[in-house]
């Protein structure tokens, strides 16, 4: 199964001008219309959402129902990659490979409608805003459109992977993502007599390492868990100790218990470390999409179809990073999948300089397509 050679001229095309012109969460509003416009010129079906970005769109009719979802939106980052298909928006790049995603699913599209006679059933297509802000998934749920979906159909691009290569694996493929940001306040004093204040400073660093102990004594070596500080900030000049710092990070998890253990710990040693040090810290945690779970029967019933018209196709390590298609998973059986988009040693994702090959792009419609009549055939059974 592959596309025609101007199918893929035409594909090409499209994710170089999506490329150009990346949108932030919520923003894709020109995106929208691009897409919007191009599957109307196909004869594809709109659904009614009432959203202000993202789409979803339907092809075929009657039951069984099925969904396929690509992501749309980028990431605040400023390209370095040298493409001729560079970002034309300053400090916004497709460093995820949304772009990928939203043309391989148009392209699955146009075969879908191009089939619809033999599409048993309806295929929804899903065009989900704001995966990075962690909201896309609920705002298309929350319209009600997919309230008659049996199953689910994504993938991700991972540009660490050969070109091509699938990876699909049965229970968690990505993390549970939880966020903190927490503002530790003392009482600032010069530089010179700090015994006059309370360090926020050293009682921050103090916080920040105690935090990275308990991953490694008190939770089992066996499970994935990953706490990261990224972003630390204190001060604004070199002779006065200030009387607030903040931090912010996040926390990764594949474990339910795992998951609510190291939130407890977090407060415990942040209100602890912060009280032995003569400062308050206030928490605020921000709880992200769950883990991605792939439904183990139909996992299996993809890997199989999978393999029947692609030779590459193994069982991936999973990964720490988080999906908000996992928002889908709790309601509607699903599989998501990753699809090599460059090699190993390549930049990796949200990376400045990451880049995704164009020879992608038949494999990941071939997955959508071939996914979907599969699907639509098991379950009409």
């Amino acid at each position: 199964m592959t596309i025609s050679s101007e199918h893929y001229d035409e594909l090409v095309a499209i994710r170089h001008y999506i490329h150009e012109h990346p949108e932030l969460s919520g923003q894709e509003v020109k995106t929208t219309q691009y897409l919007k416009h191009y599957l109307e010129d196909l004869g594809i079906h709109i659904l009614d959402t009432g959203l202000k970005t993202g789409l979803v769109a339907q092809i075929g009719s009657g039951q069984p129902v099925i969904a396929l979802r690509a992501d749309i939106d980028a990431l605040p980052i400023v390209e370095n990659t040298g493409l001729a298909f560079a970002s034309k928006t300053e400090g916004v790049m497709h460093a995820c490979g949304h772009d990928l995603h939203q043309t391989s699913l148009l392209g699955a599209a146009k075969i879908l409608k191009n089939r619809e006679s033999e599409i048993k059933g309806t295929v929804k297509l899903i065009f989900q805003h704001a995966e990075e802000g962690h909201f896309g998934a609920d705002d298309i749920l929350a319209t009600g459109v997919l309230a008659d979906v049996q199953a689910i159909i994504g993938y991700h691009n991972m540009p660490t992977l050969p070109v091509g290569q699938i990876g699909i694996r049965e229970k968690g493929i990505m993390a549970a993502v939880d966020q903190f940001y927490v503002t530790v306040k003392g009482i600032g004093s010069h530089a010179a007599h700090p015994h006059e204040g309370a360090d926020t400073i050293v009682a921050t660093s103090a916080i920040i390492s105690s935090l990275q102990q308990f991953v490694a004594r008190q939770i089992n070596p066996q499970n994935a868990v990953v706490l990261s500080v990224t972003h630390v900030e204190a001060g604004n000049t070199w002779n006065v100790l200030p009387d607030k710092a903040i931090f912010e990070g996040t926390i990764r998890t594949f474990d339910k218990a795992d998951r609510a253990f190291a939130k407890q710990r977090f407060y415990d040693i942040v209100t602890h470390v912060a009280a032995a040090y003569d400062v308050t810290a206030e928490i605020s945690w921000i709880l992200g999409p769950n883990v991605t779970y792939n439904d183990p029967e139909l996992t299996d019933f993809i890997f199989k179809t999978t393999q029947k018209w692609h030779e590459d196709v193994v069982v991936p390590e999973a990964s720490n990073g988080g999906e908000d298609f996992a928002t889908y998973q709790e309601r509607i059986p699903g599989v998501f999948a990753f699809i090599g988009s460059n090699a190993p040693g390549s930049p990796g994702l949200h990376f400045s300089n990451m880049t995704v090959k164009d020879e992608t792009i038949p494999v990941a419609v071939d997955y959508y397509v071939a996914s979907a009549f599969a699907l639509l055939e098991r379950l009409a059974t």
